[in-house]
């Protein structure tokens, strides 16, 4: 047998021309993430043109050399496993809610003293981790996938209230990019197959063209090189209040992390012990957002996205991310390449991410598919999971009333689904093993 058959498809390093175009694959799926994260903040707090590209810059760059870390694991920072990084997007709410109410440089330290929490949280962290079950899990990717679909779906359909909101032409877009992936995962086989996603992009970029839809115009202005500046808001400013809503976010961020690599490990078929693969992704996340602090970023975390990516493609090569994280960080210091990114519509890449987001709906149904949900416990654990979950996600804006810091909480459907789902977790299951467990002690000398 030959050495290529022994390694396992995750190590496996295929051709450079498949690490290109599978790795560009990824990258444009998750480029609208920065760009998109980046000029909400940039347009809420009127930032210069300048300080915009800065950061759009600096964003890129940091998301490259995390995606590398995640994909390298050196040192025990990263998961060895085909992962993305990206901004997340409610620690981008969070960043600009700070940023407007105290300023820029008490942003950036709120997220440079969350990412040092990380590090001081995860090894009481890592001794819970048994209290995540497959049910758990499933469930946390059935409301990661309900989330970003209705995400990228406003995305699509624009702002409400706005002229330009649910126009015809942005959804045929977006609909005619989901028919020709779709389209094109059905015809064609092998590699062409593998990259239905990203043909199906390329596809309803070229129509947008076409109809005019599409503007080049800003790819070849401005400068060719861009690099990001240190502290571009000044010496950050460390305020523990101010920070609290990130700080609690950090806890979310792990067991979101902790539904990720487990998902990902099982996709591309590598058995992981938890305990030690679990920390190694949270640590990436904390020393990449730890970087961005001082980049004038929101914090950069390993990324739902890419896992449809890998399940719709069936490339499981973590060299195919480090490929990506290559780009990304060529995008970052390119300019004309960040602005020819930015150009291809929103309608395109919202449809390109409707497919794959939705195909994480499908792992998590996969894997609840091996939880016995005919035992009452697992049945209302995934209810009522799903029930806290989906109220916020369905029904924006429900805990509005509620007092600020409940909202955080409350209003995040992630959030509440998740736990919720170790909550009750525990209470079915734990619970009573532990008493059954305390009164086989009890009788155990009486027997004797």
């Amino acid at each position: 047998m030959s050495r290529v058959s022994d390694t396992p498809a995750v190590d496996a390093v295929l051709p450079l021309g498949q690490l290109l175009v599978f790795g560009l694959q990824h990258v444009l799926v998750m480029a609208a993430v920065p760009i998109t994260s980046v000029f909400l903040v940039a347009k809420a707090l009127g930032l210069s043109q300048a300080l915009t590209v800065n950061l759009i810059s600096a964003t890129f760059l940091l998301c490259g050399v995390g995606t590398l870390l995640q994909s390298f694991g050196p040192w025990k920072f990263g998961a060895r496993l085909p992962f993305v990084m990206v901004p997340g997007g409610a620690p981008i709410v969070m960043f600009l809610t700070i940023a407007q109410q105290r300023d820029l440089q008490t942003a950036s330290g709120a997220v440079i003293l969350t990412a040092l929490f990380y590090f001081v949280v995860l090894p009481v962290f890592s001794r819970c981790l048994k209290y995540f079950p497959k049910i758990v899990i499933g469930t946390l990717l059935l409301l990661v996938s309900i989330n970003l679909v209705k995400v990228y779906g406003g995305i699509i359909a624009g702002r409400a209230g706005t002229p330009g909101f649910a126009d015809p032409a942005n959804i045929g877009l977006a609909l005619a990019t989901i028919g020709f992936t779709v389209v094109f995962a059905r015809l064609f086989k092998g590699m062409l197959g593998q990259l239905a996603v990203l043909l199906g992009l390329l596809a309803g970029s070229i129509v947008a063209a076409l109809f005019g839809m599409m503007d080049f115009s800003g790819v070849a202005a401005g400068p060719v090189w861009s690099a990001p500046t240190l502290l571009p808001f000044g010496v950050p400013h460390f305020d523990v209040v101010a920070a609290v809503p990130l700080l609690i976010f950090s806890v979310i961020s792990m067991v979101e992390a902790t539904g990720q690599t487990v998902a990902v490990a099982e996709v591309v078929g590598r058995p992981i012990d938890p305990r030690d693969v679990v920390p190694r992704t949270i640590r990436g996340d904390a020393l990449m957002s730890l970087i961005g602090g001082f980049f004038g970023t929101s914090m950069i975390i390993t990324s739902g996205e890419n896992i449809g990516i890998v399940r719709a493609t069936n490339v499981r090569s973590r060299y195919v991310t480090a490929t990506a994280g290559a780009i990304l960080i060529l995008v970052a210091l390119s300019a004309p390449l960040g602005r020819l990114f930015n150009a291809i519509p929103s309608a395109v890449v919202g449809g390109t991410a409707m497919v794959v987001f939705a195909i994480i709906g499908t792992m998590g149904i996969d894997m609840l598919r091996k939880v016995d949900l005919h035992e009452r416990g697992n049945m209302f654990v995934l209810a009522g999971a799903l029930t806290m979950g989906l109220l916020p996600i369905l029904v924006p804006g429900l805990y509005s009333k509620f007092p600020d810091t409940l909202q955080l909480v409350l209003g995040n459907g992630l959030a509440m689904g998740s736990l919720t789902a170790i909550v009750l977790n525990i209470v079915f299951h734990h619970f009573s093993a532990e008493r059954a467990e305390a009164a086989v002690n009890e009788t155990a000398p009486a027997s004797q």
